[in-house]
C-alpha cells in the first residue's frame, strides 16, 4: 500500500510545485489563451500547464513502477502526445496535424504490443477481434484522448473530473492486481491534484491541450493494458462510465450542430457547462455539480464489476435514459431558435 501513497503524494507534490514556473515559461514564450465571444474567461491566460501535470506524473510512475519496460508504449507515446501540445498551446496547429500526432502516440502503444484482441461477451464467452484489434485500439485511444480536451471549459473542470476519474479507474485495477497500472492512475491522479490548486475558479493557469490530451491518453491506455493484462472487458467499461460526463456531452453536441446544420467541428455554447452558467450558476457551482455526477458515475462503475450483467446493462439504460431526459431540458440537445424562444418567453410574459 506504501507504493500507492507514494504515487499519489510525489505527483502531487512535483506538480504543485513546479506550476508557478511553468506559468511564468508559458508567459515568456506566448503560450496563452485569448478570450472570445464563446469562452467564458476574460483577459490572456497562460495555459501550458499540462506541461507541470506531465512532469510531476512522469516522475511518479517512473519512481514507483517496477516493471518500466512494460509501459515503455505508454511513456514514448505520452513523450509525444506533449509534444505535439506544446507546440498546440504555443503556436494553435491545424486539427489535422493535432490528430496526426494523436495517432502517432496510440501506435507507439500498439506497436509495444498493447492492443485488445479479443473481449468477453455477457455470457462469458471471448469475442476475437482479429485484424479489427488494432484499428479499434487506435480508435478508442484517439478517441479518449479528445474526451478531456472537450470538457476542459470551465476553470478547474477537466482537472477535477480528471482526478475522479483517475480514483475510479485506480479502484478497479487495485481489485485487479495490476499494481504498476494502479500506481500510474493514482500518479495522473496526484499531477490532476497538484495542479487544480492553481486551476480551480479564480483560475491562475490552463492546462492547455499539452494537458488535456495527456489526461485521456493515459486514462484510455491504461484501460487498454488492463484489458491485455487480464482479459478483463470491465478494464474498457469502466472509464465510458467514469467519463460519461464528457463522453454523452460530445455526443449532444454533434446531434445538436446536426439538427441545426451546423459544421460538426464548429464550436458553441451549447455544452453542458454553459448550459448550466446560463441558468444562473456561478462557475464554482457549475464545477462542484459536474464533479458530483462524476463521482456517482464513478461509483457505477466500480459497482459494474461486483454486479450481474443484466443489473449492469439495466443501471447504465437508466442512467443513459435520467441523462437525455436532462440534457434535453437543458436545451444541449435543441434546436437554436428552441432556445432563443426560452431565452425570451419570461421577458415576454412580464411584458403581458
Amino acid at each position: 500500500m506504501t507504493v500507492y501513497v507514494w504515487a499519489f503524494v510525489i505527483a502531487f507534490a512535483i506538480t504543485f510545485a513546479i506550476t508557478p514556473l511553468i506559468k511564468r515559461l508559458a508567459i515568456q514564450i506566448g503560450a496563452v489563451d485569448k478570450p472570445d465571444a464563446r469562452k467564458v474567461h476574460h483577459g490572456m491566460m497562460p495555459r501550458l500547464g499540462g506541461l507541470a501535470i506531465f512532469i510531476g506524473y512522469m516522475a511518479s510512475v517512473l519512481y514507483t513502477v517496477q516493471d518500466v519496460k512494460s509501459i515503455l508504449g505508454l511513456v514514448l507515446g505520452s513523450i509525444v502526445l506533449v509534444g505535439v501540445g506544446i507546440w498546440d498551446d504555443v503556436k494553435q496547429i491545424g486539427p489535422k496535424t493535432k490528430l496526426t500526432g494523436q495517432i502517432i502516440a496510440a501506435v507507439i502503444v500498439v506497436l509495444f504490443g498493447n492492443q485488445v484482441e479479443f473481449i468477453t461477451n455477457p455470457w462469458g464467452h471471448l469475442w476475437y477481434l482479429g485484424y479489427l484489434g488494432v484499428p479499434l485500439t487506435i480508435f478508442w485511444i484517439v478517441g479518449f484522448t479528445n474526451i478531456v480536451n472537450l470538457i476542459d471549459g470551465l476553470d478547474g473542470l477537466a482537472a477535477g473530473i480528471s482526478l475522479i476519474s483517475c480514483l475510479a479507474i485506480f479502484t478497479l485495477l487495485l481489485q485487479m492486481g495490476q499494481v504498476d497500472l494502479a500506481c500510474i492512475a493514482l500518479a495522473l491522479a496526484g499531477a490532476a491534484g497538484g495542479f487544480l490548486k492553481y486551476n480551480f475558479n479564480p483560475a491562475k493557469i490552463f492546462m492547455g491541450d499539452t494537458g488535456s490530451m495527456l489526461l485521456g491518453y493515459t486514462m484510455a491506455t491504461i484501460s487498454v493494458m488492463g484489458a491485455v493484462k487480464t482479459a478483463a472487458t470491465i478494464s474498457l467499461v469502466v472509464p465510458i462510465v467514469v467519463l460519461g460526463l464528457p463522453i454523452l456531452d460530445t455526443t449532444f453536441a454533434i446531434i445538436r450542430r446536426k439538427i441545426n446544420g451546423r459544421p460538426v467541428f464548429k464550436p458553441d455554447k451549447g455544452h453542458v457547462h454553459h448550459r448550466l452558467l446560463a441558468l444562473g450558476l456561478s462557475q464554482k457551482q457549475a464545477v462542484l455539480l459536474m464533479y458530483a455526477v462524476t463521482a456517482a458515475l464513478g461509483y457505477v462503475a466500480i459497482l459494474l464489476a461486483k454486479v450481474n450483467w443484466l443489473v449492469g446493462v439495466a443501471l447504465v439504460a437508466a442512467i443513459l435514459c435520467v441523462c437525455v431526459f436532462i440534457a434535453t431540458k437543458l436545451g444541449m440537445i435543441a434546436k437554436d431558435e428552441d432556445i432563443n424562444k426560452e431565452k425570451t418567453a419570461p421577458s415576454n410574459q412580464h411584458d403581458a
